[in-house]
């Protein structure tokens, strides 16, 4: 595949999730410079785009917005994803009870992907974009995922995200399965400062598998609230975890590995 392809594919996606984030019509440059493209070549994305039908251009008032088709492209993948909808419905007790931020994680490789995502509500928070990857090793929800393998295969995976991570953030075999055993005891995880300083998270896995692969549930944001909120924030957690039960073949009992 020559690059330039996979460059215009590549800023296609971009452009569609940059509406997302603005939710608003927009100009053809406004988005080449939110999106750093020259003018040149988002003049010929955009109009590739409407004649698609991907976009709506206005013409009268110059903006392009994204048309339903959009919509049309993922709207199955929910129920594909999530079954009878009770992993979401969990997702959301846990937001409505704390306001932070929300979300469901699935392992991808040596990555943890967050698959779901709510925002926090407060003034103070850290935003996580959906489809966002991580190394496994470098977050709690990371720690609770591996926790449902075995020894040998964390030892793998934890060498193997070494190599895709920065020097600063690479991990010990050790000191990864020291967490993932305290995981395993205590049914749940809680992180601070990583993998954003500041920050804090509280991590279960779901007793459910989401296109076959492990889950968590967790709810994250400003370490301050949640030193003062821990137990609140754990038990709204395990109760949310609890509430869901397999009932279909896309949510499947965990068999985890020791």
């Amino acid at each position: 595949m020559q690059s330039a392809q996979v460059k215009s594919a590549s800023r296609a996606i971009e452009i569609l999730e940059y509406f997302t984030g603005v939710r608003q019509p927009r100009s053809m440059s406004e988005i080449a410079l939110a999106l750093g493209y020259p003018q040149s070549s988002a003049t010929v994305l955009l109009k590739t785009l409407v004649t698609l039908g991907y976009l709506n251009f206005d013409r009268r008032e110059r903006v392009y917005f994204p048309t339903p088709k959009v919509t049309s492209l993922g709207d199955w993948v929910p129920r594909a994803l999530f079954g009878s909808g009770r992993v979401l419905d969990a997702m959301r007790d846990v937001h409505a009870a704390t306001g932070e931020g929300v979300g469901i994680s699935t392992k991808n490789d040596v990555y943890l992907q967050y698959v779901q995502n709510m925002q926090s509500v407060h003034a103070l928070r850290f935003v996580i974009p959906e489809g966002t990857l991580r190394p496994l090793t470098q977050s709690g929800i990371g720690w609770t995922l591996m926790s449902t393998l075995p020894d040998d295969k964390i030892d793998n995976i934890v060498r193997r995200a070494n190599i895709a991570s920065e020097k600063s953030m690479r991990v010990t075999v050790p000191s990864i399965l020291e967490r993932v055993r305290e995981i395993r005891q205590k049914g749940y995880c809680y992180s601070q400062d990583v993998p954003f300083v500041g920050g804090a998270t509280l991590s279960m896995l779901l007793p459910v598998k989401i296109q076959n692969q492990a889950a968590v549930l967790f709810l994250g944001g400003a370490k301050e609230r949640f030193l003062e909120h821990h137990d609140r924030y754990l038990a709204v957690l395990q109760r949310a975890v609890k509430s869901v039960k397999p009932a279909d073949p896309f949510e499947e009992p965990i068999d985890i590995e020791f």
